[in-house]
């Protein structure tokens, strides 16, 4: 077995780096986008030429959704584009892709967890981009694994994590939206779901759905990670997507039904608020 792992400098791409060389060690290539522009038809088709791989995880993506309602091109060209180059040449190559979508493909009005079946609706267009991959990945090459996951966060990179502990130390309240619901995801744990995918004994192509236990609002959210960091000195308050505009529309109501995964893998999900302690522990430990 042979990986390689687009999007290497992620969030989820460094998690990823992390269990793997943990669990099986030097089997794994690293990329990210100065090594392997997945947008490059041609750097694509010979570098998997090159490269004897068995496997692709494509955590590459443009997911700076509110950007993404300006720059459609940008967006398009990683999330649709990029994903039909690899789909091409590994399915030619038979290189087997789990690749990483989101709950942004729905439209947020079904308020029941969506199961993989459900039908799309992005509201965006990073999600309208995102489910154009999904399409053309599983028309070029239908053995792939697609992941719908959101929420994503990590000791690393830009997320809801880092940003409300960071601002909770320096401003003096803070105010989140109430009215978007759905579930967080530890990167380290999705990292862990993908490396359970590739290693299972029988491959189960198609669409999965994969986040943390639980529901809560990003209010919610908010208010778990100060308790856990232990802020007392910056109160949230909830308000209304209303009262906080953005340039893209969010779902919402994004819960995902997790019911493939257990019955594929009878792998245990955590719930969010104890991924959330783990994370805000390993994000403590970093700073000191």
């Amino acid at each position: 077995m042979k990986i390689l792992v687009t999007g290497a400098n992620g969030q989820l791409g460094r998690e990823l780096r992390e269990v793997l060389e943990a669990e099986h060690p030097g089997i794994t290539t690293y990329v990210s986008r100065n090594e392997l522009d997945i947008t490059d038809r041609a750097a694509v088709e010979q570098y998997l030429e090159q490269g004897d791989f068995s496997h692709i995880i494509n955590c590459a993506a443009y997911t700076a959704v509110d950007r993404a309602e300006e720059e459609k091109l940008e967006c398009s060209s990683v999330n649709i584009d990029g994903v039909t180059n690899l789909a091409r040449k590994a399915d030619e190559l038979g290189i087997k892709i789990v690749h990483i979508s989101t709950d942004y493909v729905f439209d947020g009005h079904s308020y029941r967890p969506y199961t993989e079946g459900d039908k799309v609706n992005p509201l965006s267009v990073y999600g309208s981009t995102k489910r154009k991959g999904e399409t053309a990945l599983l028309g070029l090459a239908p053995d792939s694994v697609i992941i719908r996951t959101g929420w994503l966060y990590s000791p690393y990179g830009h997320n809801f994590v880092k940003t409300i502990l960071r601002l909770s130390r320096s401003e003096s309240s803070l105010r989140v939206v109430c009215d978007q619901i759905g579930t967080p995801t530890y990167a380290a744990d999705l990292a862990r779901a993908i490396v359970t995918i590739v290693f299972s004994r029988q491959w189960t192509s198609g669409i999965i759905n994969f986040s943390n236990e639980g529901v809560c609002s990003w209010y919610d959210f908010a208010v778990a990670i100060q308790r856990i960091a232990g802020i007392t000195t910056c109160p949230v308050r909830p308000v209304h997507s209303s009262d906080y505009p953005t340039a893209a529309q969010r779902p919402p109501y994004a819960v995902l039904d997790k019911s493939r995964f257990w019955a594929t893998y009878s792998t245990p999900i955590p719930h969010w608020e104890e991924s959330l302690a783990k994370c805000i522990a390993r994000i403590n430990s970093n700073e000191q």
